[in-house]
């Protein structure tokens, strides 16, 4: 670094400047600090430059010593005499310590201190249960895999992996305790919003034939000949999961939102919010559990499974409105190049009838996209308001194959 004076003869400035080189190469200088007035500094050393300017070249020493030691290399000293002994690791994985953080803040701890309390065993519970929370989400294995990975940790278990076997009966035992104590304990880190909750199904098979326990035949998402488990996710309306529970494998999924979603009025002491799912998991009872109390629900409904009155009027374009107006619209008469009109919501309202419980079907217009607009002009039908035949649709398919991309 270096020490300049710039500027006209009454309004000079006094900087220091740092050498530096461009990408391509050649070099080059910047303004890196600004000392102040030359006139005002002068005036600091009774008028003598000499002693100004041996002042300012001694503040860009220091600039320069600062500058070097938090951006100067460092040398590490290796000596080819000394061996590392065979089978010990000097490597460690410490990508897990934002997670550790994120388990603190969750009071993990405390959840396992109470469980602890309700037990006699001599485990460190706390432990197992954060390493495995760890290995899920940095590699998700199996139980002994996730013991082994754990080893490299930068903080290995001092525990053994017939611990984690032992524990793992414990936690599933308390699994509606830590649930509702980390709901509880994560409005701390980031308030949750439960006025919308969603709610979905999956399941897991087993690679056995022999059912046991949960694990039986049923209806899988991968129609895999295999005994599975189901499992029922509720998420809040920033995504974030709120509870979950399993059931058993040939048990109807329609059937399991009803116990979860009490425990969740009870335990959770939350009993305001729209329920969300889709066609798969919708049922009668369900619709009238929501309908009571300060509860609603909002359910996705198959356009081929209504009844063809119903169908007819909600493909029709006419009726529509756009958000936040009363006006009906003809969606086939907007200019959809329109910026406003490509980018805004319009949606009829459809009241259904059944009899028993009544509702009514909100039909939008999806979310335009390139891709939306091409398909529409290639195949020359509109899938947000029409339907066409699976012959048809066949068609298309073998088109699309025939499609020569660049």
């Amino acid at each position: 670094m270096y020490i300049a004076v710039t500027g006209s003869k009454n309004n000079k400035d006094v900087y220091i400047y740092q050498s530096f080189r461009k990408k391509d190469g050649k070099s080059s200088s910047r303004i890196y600090k600004k000392l102040g007035k030359y006139n005002t500094l002068l005036e600091q050393f009774d008028g003598d430059n000499e002693k100004l300017m041996a002042w300012a070249k001694s503040e860009a020493a220091k600039e320069t010593d600062l500058y070097n030691e938090r951006t100067g290399k460092v040398t590490v000293e290796f000596s080819q005499a000394a061996c590392i002994p065979m089978n010990e690791a000097r490597s460690f994985h410490a990508g897990y310590l934002f997670l550790q953080q994120l388990c603190t803040e969750l009071r993990l701890d405390n959840i396992c201190r109470v469980i602890k309390g309700r037990h006699k065993f001599k485990y460190d519970l706390h432990a197992i249960l954060t390493d495995l929370v760890y290995a899920s989400v940095l590699s998700p294995l199996s139980k002994l895999s996730s013991y082994n990975f754990c080893k490299t940790l930068l903080e290995p278990p001092k525990y053994e992996i017939q611990d984690v076997y032992r524990a793992l009966s414990v936690i599933a035992e308390a699994s509606d305790f830590i649930q509702s104590e980390l709901y509880k304990n994560s409005n701390f880190i980031h308030p949750r919003n439960q006025k919308i909750l969603y709610y979905d199904c999956t399941n897991y098979y087993f690679e056995i034939e022999e059912e046991s326990g949960l694990k039986h035949y049923g209806k899988g998402k991968e129609n895999r000949p295999n005994p599975i488990v189901g499992m029922g996710l509720f998420m809040d309306a920033d995504g974030i999961p709120l509870a979950f529970d399993v059931f058993p494998g040939n048990q109807n999924e329609q059937t399991t939102l009803k116990p979860l979603e009490k425990k969740i009025i009870k335990d959770f002491n939350c009993s305001e919010f729209i329920f969300c799912s889709d066609a798969g998991l919708e049922s009668a009872n369900d619709r009238a559990f929501n309908s009571i109390g300060n509860r609603a629900y909002v359910i996705t409904h198959s356009l081929k499974k209504m009844k063809q009155e119903d169908r007819d009027i909600a493909l029709n374009p006419t009726q529509f409105r756009k958000a936040g107006s009363t006006d009906f619209i003809d969606i086939r008469t907007l200019d959809e190049t329109d910026d406003e009109v490509f980018n805004s919501i319009y949606y009829k309202e459809v009241p259904v009838f059944t009899g028993d419980l009544d509702g009514t079907l909100i039909v939008p217009s999806y979310t335009r996209t390139e891709i939306t607009d091409s398909l529409h002009k290639t195949f020359g039908f509109r899938t947000d308001y029409e339907f066409i035949k699976k012959s048809t649709m066949r068609s298309i398919i073998r088109q699309t194959k025939e499609i020569n991309l660049p």
